[in-house]
């Protein structure tokens, strides 16, 4: 909106939230939706909130201009259990619902959060006061795991309720697999310990990706996936104690900045002197490569050019295109190194290539080298040749299981197809502790 203003899309004219903020939201909407059946928007916040206003004053025109039958409101509200009084109580669906219709929005549906199934009595009263039928107020029961929650709606003819206020048709759902991964995941033939070695570990939604791809790979192994945060500066200031200690498999997650590189360092030695099966993930990939260089390739002071500029052997460098970069959650990726003759390694848009097959390297400087001697040592990189030099993954001969990656693959994951990575990963920590369990008998 701010670059349609500066490029006179509005004429002069004052740019508002009303029409032009609600008109780009509304638009935003339409566009996700192309090509769809049905799209489910949310709105997050509590209503009444100054920050929600401008995008519940757009879904209340977006109706008007779709049509009843095209867009349905779904409100999901909260009805406590008072543990002293023995009994739930409706005032604050009635007032949010109160709030609602005062900006002109009624609800279709409401979702109502509380600890157990709501009794006729309690849904016909909600019922009464919002202004919806009895029909549309359903239970959004708490629940032990978060996939149990459209079998819950699904019990409760949710499903049915939109299929009807939409006017359109569909087939009978097929939840069996969905099924499956709640049975799998409330009722686990077996259970591992993941340590995420992080420096964001006080925040565990910075995580939450991961974590759920985590227990994706679990319900694919019947193996409940227990989580211990490992903080990694503080490895740093402690030394790494007993932090891995009972964990059957370490993950070492993305980050910005130097801040706690060294404990991420240590924590993968460990890992890897220990025989435990490792994941690296972006980040955590980059210093799984700086380890294996100062330890294992004996490149002392091997680094990243990113946390150390004067390092003898950085190992990792960004894009030619990174340099001037400062943002800090923008194109997360290894980077080639340029040769320090005048026949330098020009870097293809994916891999570090050389552009043309005649041109010759007749020096390379302690990147390129350090590189080779990783290659040579078998670290199992998937760019085997010297002119590769923009790994996206990486794996460990010498510990089963163990792999690296430079890209997201949690963003990939879903419960009823886990990404390969995180399903590998599980089953090889899995089989190191009941082999450490053989052993132990």
């Amino acid at each position: 909106m701010i670059t349609k203003e500066r490029r006179g899309d509005y004429l002069g004219k004052t740019v508002q939230v009303i029409p032009h903020i609600t008109n780009e939201i509304k638009d935003y909407i339409k566009k996700t939706a192309d090509g769809f059946d049905v799209a489910i928007v949310e709105i997050g916040g509590t209503v009444g909130d100054i920050e929600s206003l401008p995008f519940l004053e757009a879904i209340r025109q977006f109706r008007n201009e779709v049509g009843r039958e095209n867009a349905i409101f779904i409100h999901l509200t909260w009805v406590p259990f008072i543990k002293t009084a023995g009994e739930v109580k409706t005032k604050p669906t009635q007032h949010s619902v109160k709030a609602l219709r005062e900006i002109g929005i009624q609800p279709d549906i409401l979702l109502c959060r509380t600890e157990n199934f709501l009794s006729d009595a309690i849904k016909a009263k909600i019922a009464l006061f919002c202004n919806v039928e009895v029909a549309a107020v359903f239970t959004a029961k708490d629940v032990a795991c978060i996939y149990e929650v459209p079998l819950i709606f699904h019990r409760e003819g949710l499903d049915q309720k939109i299929v009807d206020l939409l006017n359109i048709w569909t087939g009978r759902p097929h939840l069996g697999a969905w099924e499956n991964v709640v049975e799998r995941f409330l009722h686990p033939g077996h259970e591992v310990t993941i340590a995420i070695v992080g420096k964001y570990v006080d925040l565990t939604d910075s995580y939450k990706s991961l974590n759920e791809a985590l227990c994706h790979g679990g319900i694919a192994n019947d193996c409940r996936v227990s989580l211990c945060f490992v903080d990694s500066e503080k490895i740093e200031k402690e030394g790494l104690g007993k932090a891995l200690e009972g964990a059957d498999g370490v993950l070492v997650p993305g980050g910005f900045g130097n801040r706690g590189i060294e404990g991420m360092i240590t924590a993968i030695q460990q890992a890897r002197t220990r025989g435990i099966p490792f994941f690296g993930i972006c980040l955590g990939m980059q210093m799984a490569v700086v380890e294996y260089a100062r330890n294992v390739c004996g490149l002392a002071g091997a680094n990243s050019s990113e946390f150390d500029e004067a390092t003898p052997y950085p190992v990792i460098d960004l894009l030619p295109e990174q340099k001037q970069i400062t943002e800090k959650g923008r194109r997360c990726a290894l980077g080639p190194t340029h040769a320090s003759s005048k026949k330098t390694l020009s870097p293809a848009p994916l891999m570090g290539r050389r552009r043309s097959a005649s041109g010759t390297v007749t020096a390379m400087n302690s990147t390129i080298h350090s590189r080779m001697r990783l290659l040579k040592r078998g670290s199992g990189s998937q760019a085997p040749r010297p002119t590769d030099l923009l790994p996206r993954s990486s794996r460990s001969r010498g510990i089963p299981g163990s792999s690296a990656a430079q890209f997201h693959p949690e963003f990939k994951s879903r419960p009823t197809s886990p990404h390969p990575l995180f399903s590998h990963f599980i089953r090889a920590a899995l089989q190191g502790k009941v082999q450490r369990n053989l052993n132990r008998a």
